[in-house]
């Protein structure tokens, strides 16, 4: 599922919003290739249960947002050095949230562990970096989004089929038309799930006749609990934990999908980060794990199982999988990753990037809104600094280095 919207640029401007509400003869006229294709999609769906009046009534006056198709390609958990990444998304901020959230809904988060087996912290985990626990939903309207991507860029058929899916849940009353936004690609609700996800894994938790993952929270977390289950979650079982590999480790055996036995890790020198054995508190050694170095052999190093694939399934990169499972980690009081990443520049929290915003603007800046998003304003203001300053190299990134040299 596409979870970009969470570190990406999330709003449409507000030209393009009203342009959303025009009337229908006013976006064909403007854009007849954009028309052409709402009519090409308009018979795909009826084949695919849209009713014609339910499409008609939900694309009127529907035009393109050409801003998401750069998106496509820039995707933060590929483009975002992982210290950066995590920084920002595994912060204090969002521990201190997530432990209130485990202790407001501690009823219904037994209630789902219960049910579907996944434990409060990962569910809640989940929560915190989808949506920062329901305050980030996205601002892109999202039968736009999915109607521009449908007709043009690139992966047209996957997007025509979650755009046709969205219209399904519209007319089964599952989700509401007005107001609703999403990600730039289509995910939404307080988990971020996309529509064709939503179709098929979402649940009536609190039975109240419909599938709510936008306004119901009982609904959104059993819902990615029942997810996680549904990805092959073993419940009572680790994600994984930190470990050390000896000097001189073939890095090559690393990797997500390179499976073998823990006790081969042990044979090779692999020991949990505090020096004792891998094989220990009740994990076999037959257990099926991979060894991953998400910074190469210099950084921290962790050996993980079954349920870390589970969560790298809700998005297919591993720097968003280790934040899941590190929030979670937290969350139950724990401390990963112990071992430094390989930077002498870390990333900064979302409250050190507020606090260089403050500073940018105190020189002059126009950034715009102090709140610890690094968007395109704040990273020009801040390459003009490192120019400024002469420290390199000047591009713009937000760390460790430029926060300093500004305070002083």
């Amino acid at each position: 599922m596409f979870r970009a919207a969470v570190l990406a640029c999330l709003c449409a401007s507000p030209a393009l919003q009203a342009s959303a509400q025009a009337p229908a003869s006013t976006a064909s006229a403007a854009d007849p290739a954009f028309a052409r294709c709402l009519s090409t999609l308009r018979q795909d769906a009826a084949g695919k249960g849209v009713g014609a009046a339910s499409f008609d009534r939900f694309t009127a006056g529907l035009v393109p947002d050409r801003s998401v198709l750069a998106l496509l390609d820039a995707q933060p958990e590929f483009t975002t050095p992982i210290w950066d990444y995590l920084a920002g998304l595994v912060d204090d901020e969002r521990v201190a949230d997530g432990r209130a959230r485990l202790a407001e809904h501690a009823e219904l988060l037994a209630r789902i562990e219960a049910r579907y087996g996944v434990d409060p912290a990962t569910v809640v985990a989940v929560w915190g970096v989808e949506s920062d626990y329901g305050r980030i939903f996205g601002k892109r309207p999202l039968l736009v989004s999915l109607a521009t991507l449908s007709c043009e860029g690139r992966r047209q058929p996957f997007f025509r089929g979650e755009f046709i899916t969205t219209l399904r849940l519209l007319q089964a009353g599952d989700i509401q038309a007005e107001g609703l936004t999403g990600s730039w690609a289509g995910a939404f609700g307080h988990t971020q799930f996309m529509p064709s996800t939503y179709e098929r894994i979402a649940v009536d938790f609190d039975g109240d006749g419909r599938r709510d993952l936008v306004g119901n929270i009982p609904d959104a977390l059993a819902s990615t609990a029942n997810y996680l289950k549904q990805s092959g979650w073993r419940s009572g079982q680790p994600w994984g934990f930190e470990v050390r590999v000896p000097q001189g480790f073939d890095a090559s055996l690393a990797g997500r999908t390179s499976r073998r036995p823990l006790s081969e890790w042990a044979a090779r020198g692999v020991r949990r980060f505090d020096g004792s054995p891998l094989v220990a508190n009740g994990v076999a050694a037959d257990t099926r794990s991979a060894l991953l170095l998400p910074a190469g052999p210099r950084g921290p190093a962790f050996v993980v199982f079954r349920n870390y694939d589970a969560i790298y399934s809700y998005n297919a990169a591993e720097s968003y999988a280790l934040a899941i499972a590190f929030l979670a980690e937290r969350l139950r009081g724990g401390n990963v990753p112990q071992a430094a990443w390989p930077t002498d520049d870390p990333g900064l929290s979302r409250a050190l990037r507020r606090e260089l915003q403050t500073l940018l603007l105190a020189r002059g800046h126009d950034i715009g809104e102090v709140d610890g998003m690094i968007g395109t304003n704040t990273r020009r203001a801040i390459q003009a600094e490192q120019q400024r300053l002469g420290l390199q190299p000047a591009d713009g990134r937000a760390g460790v280095r430029i926060l300093e040299a500004l305070r002083r």
